[in-house]
């Protein structure tokens, strides 16, 4: 049903989005999907985690990398998205020696395409070392603006508060390169919190800022949009259940909310099943899902004519 609407994704992970068929026949294997599709067995965001393994074996080479990108292109593009922020770790595609340059470059090289826009986000990692991350910025920095939009800090925040990488994200804001932090997903408001503090444009997940309504009026003040994936967060059981799940509640608060998939091969979804889902356990209608993709615009890390050029394809 919402397949033919156009739409606007802000939270997609390269690694998450590598087809099943494809990991078989790279590495010549049958029957991957328990290793990369979560279950309803799924305990936590750290066995969550581990479904990337396969895919981060694959991606160790140039070809590999464009021909992944590509067939993301072609997901999007039946799913109705018309302009993605992809985000992706060159610190995790080092392992057979490719430069950082060499990993950006081939996936760029996959993401080109007439009709689905998309931009990279570079990942710091929490569990990185501190050189580790500042090679992203560097190469976030190289790349701005030449096919990279952003930096993000993904990885299990349960493990790694964010208070814990404030130099760097000082140092992305010296840089003036917009940052987007998962906060508030496996761990409580209070990383959401650092991560504003320390200058983050947007909230990966941010579902526990439910938690805390001074916290809550403070983003939407500062107008941070949350960047929320309805059925990744029930996998990993940030929230219990889709009914229990906060984005209604956040969206009547003000809250500026945009909708994502987060991964579409770990969790099984695309864009319009999330719709989907939305519009069965919270009864969201197609104007709310036009509202949704202009909140997402003008989230985006895009200049302000490319947001206007975007509201014009999606109005």
């Amino acid at each position: 049903m919402y397949k033919s609407m156009k739409k606007i994704e802000l939270h997609l992970h390269l690694d998450g989005c590598v087809r099943t068929s494809t990991a078989c026949k790279l590495l010549n294997q049958e029957n991957l999907e328990k290793d990369m599709v979560v279950d309803s067995s799924n305990s936590s965001l750290s066995e969550y985690l581990k479904k990337f393994d396969v895919p981060n074996r694959v991606m160790q080479t140039q070809q590999n990398l464009t021909l992944i990108s590509k067939e993301l292109i072609e997901d999007l593009k039946k799913d109705g998205v018309i302009y993605a922020e992809v985000r992706f770790s060159p610190l995790l595609h080092t392992k057979n020696g490719l430069s950082f340059n060499q990993i950006i470059d081939a996936v760029l090289e996959g993401l080109k395409d007439d009709f689905v826009q998309t931009n990279l986000i570079l990942c710091m990692m929490r569990n990185a070392t501190k050189e580790e991350n500042l090679r992203v910025i560097k190469a976030a920095s190289d790349y701005l603006e030449k096919g990279v939009v952003g930096i993000d800090l993904a990885g299990d925040e349960s493990k790694y508060p964010t208070y814990l990488f404030q130099d760097l994200f000082n140092r992305i804001y010296e840089l003036q390169i917009p940052l987007t932090v998962h906060a508030g997903e496996a761990a409580s408001y209070s990383n959401i919190e650092a991560a504003i503090n320390h200058h983050a444009n947007r909230i990966g997940h941010g579902i526990r800022l439910i938690d805390n309504q001074e916290l809550l009026n403070e983003v939407k003040k500062k107008k941070i949009p949350l960047e929320i994936c309805l059925t990744s967060n029930v996998q990993t059981k940030a929230v219990s259940s889709y009914l229990h799940h906060p984005i209604k509640k956040l969206m009547e608060q003000g809250v500026l909310v945009t909708v994502n998939t987060d991964n579409r091969t770990v969790s099984n979804t695309t864009l319009s099943h999330e719709y989907e889902l939305l519009n069965q356990y919270f009864g969201f209608s197609i104007h709310d899902f036009k509202a949704l993709n202009m909140n997402a615009v003008r989230a985006s890390f895009l200049s302000k004519e490319e947001k206007l050029k975007l509201l014009q394809k999606i109005s």
